[in-house]
C-alpha cells in the first residue's frame, strides 16, 4: 500500500491549488493500469473476515474495487484532476461482474476519468475500473465521487439507477459495528481516509466520530445476497453516514434483490439492487 499512502500525502498537498466548479475543467485522459497478477491470498482472506465474504470460492463482488482504488487515487490526486480530493464524496457505485473470477487468475486492472458533471450540491465525477483476465473483461464498475461546493446556478443532479430509499423493506439482521471498523476495514482495503480512523480526525472533516466506509457497508450487504455466480449487475447509493459505534439493521426483499441498510431510528444510509440471471440463487 505504499504507492497508495504516496498518493493520500501528495492529494493533501495538491487540494488546496484546485478549485472545484470550473466552468473549463476537463477529465485527464490517463488510463493507470496495474499488470496482471493473481491475487495475493492473505490480503483477501483478512478483507473476506471484516467484510462476512466465505473463506473460499471466487473473489468477492467488490474485491477488484479495492484492487484497484490504489490506481483510483493516483489518478484523482495528479495534477491534471480538476478536483480537490480532499472532500470528496462517494456517492454511488454500479458493479457489473461478467463472470466468476477465481483468485489464482492472473487480474489486470485499470481506472480512468469517465465523466464529469454538474451536481445540485457542486461537482460529481464518475470513475470507471475494469479488470480483464488475458484480455477478457471480466468485471467493471462505475463509482460516482461528489466535490462539494456553490453552483452559479441550479443543477440537476445526475441519474443514477439507484431507487429511491423507502425504509420499508424487511428487516433480516441487526449488526454491531465496532468503533475500530474504519481502522479494520482501512488495513484490509487501504483507504486509510482520516474520517473513518479516530473520532479526532473525523472531527476536522466536521463529523462527530469516525464513519464506517462506504465500501465496507456495500460489500457487507453483498455477502448477504447469495450465490455471486448469478448476480448480474449491482447498484448501490449511499445515502448517510454510519457513525461509529453504531447498531445498523440490514433489510431486503425475499429474493435480496432489493436491500438498504438502516440505523435505529430508520434513517437509511445505503439502498442498493441486485439483477440476476434467470433462476439465479436468491439470498441466503
Amino acid at each position: 500500500m505504499t504507492s497508495l499512502t504516496a498518493s493520500l500525502a501528495r492529494g493533501a498537498l495538491t487540494s488546496p491549488f484546485k478549485r472545484a466548479g470550473r466552468p473549463d475543467a476537463t477529465l485527464p485522459p490517463d488510463r493507470p493500469t496495474r499488470p496482471a497478477a493473481p491475487v495475493a491470498p492473505g490480503p483477501l482472506a483478512a478483507y473476506g473476515r471484516v467484510c462476512g465474504f466465505p473463506e473460499s470460492g471466487p473473489l468477492p463482488l467488490t474485491y477488484p474495487h479495492v484492487l484497484a482504488f490504489p490506481l483510483t487515487m493516483r489518478l484523482m490526486t495528479g495534477h491534471a484532476f480538476p478536483l480537490p480530493v480532499l472532500g470528496l464524496v462517494h456517492t454511488w457505485i454500479e458493479i457489473t461482474p461478467h463472470r466468476a473470477v477465481a483468485p489464482a487468475e492472473p487480474l489486470e486492472l485499470t481506472v480512468h476519468a469517465q465523466q464529469l458533471t454538474a451536481h445540485r450540491r457542486g461537482s460529481e465525477v464518475t470513475m470507471a475500473t475494469e479488470a480483464r483476465v488475458s484480455g477478457e473483461l471480466v468485471w467493471e464498475s462505475r463509482s460516482g465521487y461528489l466535490s462539494r461546493h456553490r453552483q452559479a446556478a441550479q443543477a440537476a443532479g445526475p441519474v443514477t439507477a439507484v431507487p429511491p430509499a423507502a425504509g420499508s423493506l424487511p428487516a433480516r439482521a441487526e449488526w454491531r459495528l465496532p468503533g475500530d471498523l474504519g481502522r479494520r476495514y482501512g488495513s484490509v482495503s487501504g483507504d486509510r481516509n482520516p474520517i473513518h480512523l479516530h473520532p479526532l480526525t473525523a472531527r476536522l472533516f466536521g463529523f462527530p466520530r469516525a464513519i464506517a466506509h462506504g465500501m465496507w457497508t456495500a460489500a457487507r450487504c453483498l455477502a448477504e445476497a447469495g450465490d455471486p455466480s448469478s448476480i448480474r449487475s449491482v447498484r448501490a447509493g449511499f445515502r448517510a453516514p454510519v457513525l461509529l459505534p453504531a447498531t445498523v439493521t440490514y433489510a431486503a426483499d425475499a429474493t435480496g434483490n432489493a436491500f438498504e441498510l438502516r440505523g435505529p431510528d430508520g434513517r437509511v444510509h445505503l439502498v442498493g439492487a441486485v439483477t440476476r440471471q434467470a433462476g439465479g440463487s436468491p439470498a441466503r
